[in-house]
């Protein structure tokens, strides 16, 4: 049984078409966009000599654009992700992208492969939306957890503002000008819809509703509780940055704690695949009497559903909510 090299060829693809959506991305909008950049994109939009009103609407466009675009095929199962994301490229050029990089994956198959066109086609296509997948997914759960962790830090701000006598409004323009970049941002979206005359409750609650944060929505509860019945919001915030610094160590330790189980899941599932290799590589013709018998087949198939479903099961027992 010889080893073959072309599920290292997928591999190796793959990973060169990851590579590609980010240095797209990169050259489309700059280094200022990435999530691993210190800098308040608005402000940063706003020194370069943009009105006001015109990076709002920028910026709502892009935080609002994706899930207006749900009902397009496949694109569905991406919108949410790139809207918590923030992804600045349109639904359409996302798409454009996909195709793009499913032609890539089609030529390097093509040299570096002799599978038939129909699979490598089906392959391509599943190597170009994969990691448009992939790369949205892992942008938006960074950008979220560094949301969740700036959080506390921003309403314990707006308390330190309230106190020393700043309106509410002012309190959260202090926020976008003085914080980092991704809740710099979506706090001075706030703050200029609130000088253009909406509601600040009502924006704050469609903020938490687009990003699905549940301390968002506690913020925003409370702020219009105070705005329909009064009193003093400088402690009800102080009182809600403790619960949220409260829950998210309390997320922080249950992470911790479900880690090994995590890996453990992973782990078992990785070990037969690498056991298998390790025995190809030593003894090439190690499987060569059981190759055609007639449940060979059926018993691998069987054997990656129990592999698949483990890590299935194992992350819906570690599955925690907090």
């Amino acid at each position: 049984m010889e080893l073959s090299m072309e599920p290292v060829i997928y591999g190796l693809i793959f990973v060169g078409v990851l590579v590609l959506v980010e240095g797209i991305y990169l050259v489309a909008f700059g280094k200022s966009i990435s999530l691993n950049s210190r800098v308040n994109r608005r402000l940063e939009m706003l020194d370069k000599g943009a009105g006001r009103e015109q990076v709002l609407e920028q910026l709502r466009k892009e935080m609002q654009q994706h899930m207006k675009s749900q009902s397009i095929p496949l694109y569905s199962l991406l919108a949410d992700k790139a809207q918590k994301a923030a992804i600045a490229f349109s639904p359409r050029q996302l798409i454009t992208i996909m195709a793009g990089l499913s032609g890539v994956a089609f030529v390097g198959l093509s040299i570096g492969t002799q599978t038939e066109v129909p699979v490598r086609a089906a392959i391509s296509g599943a190597i170009g939306i994969g990691a448009v997948y992939i790369w949205v997914n892992s942008k938006a759960k960074k950008r979220m957890a560094m949301l969740e962790e700036q959080l506390p830090d921003a309403v314990e701000l707006m308390v330190r503002s309230l106190r020393v006598g700043h309106p509410f409004v002012s309190a959260i323009q202090i926020v976008a000008k003085e914080s980092e970049d991704p809740i710099a941002t979506e706090f001075g979206i706030i703050a200029d819809e609130s000088a253009y005359g909406r509601d600040v409750g009502e924006a704050l609650k469609e903020m938490a509703e687009r990003l699905d944060m549940q301390d968002l929505r506690f913020l925003s509860v409370a702020v219009t509780i105070q705005q329909q019945s009064g009193g003093n919001l400088a402690e009800v915030l102080a009182g809600l940055a403790k619960v949220i610094r409260a829950r998210f160590r309390l997320f922080r330790r249950v992470k911790a704690i479900t880690a090994e189980a995590k890996w453990s899941g992973k782990f078992l599932s990785a070990f037969p695949l690498v056991a298998l290799i390790v025995i190809l590589v030593n003894d090439p013709g190690y499987y060569d009497g059981v190759l055609d018998h007639e449940l060979f087949i059926p018993a691998c198939f069987f054997v990656g559903i129990l592999l698949t479903a483990n890590l299935f099961v194992m992350r819906a027992l570690t599955n925690i909510k907090v």
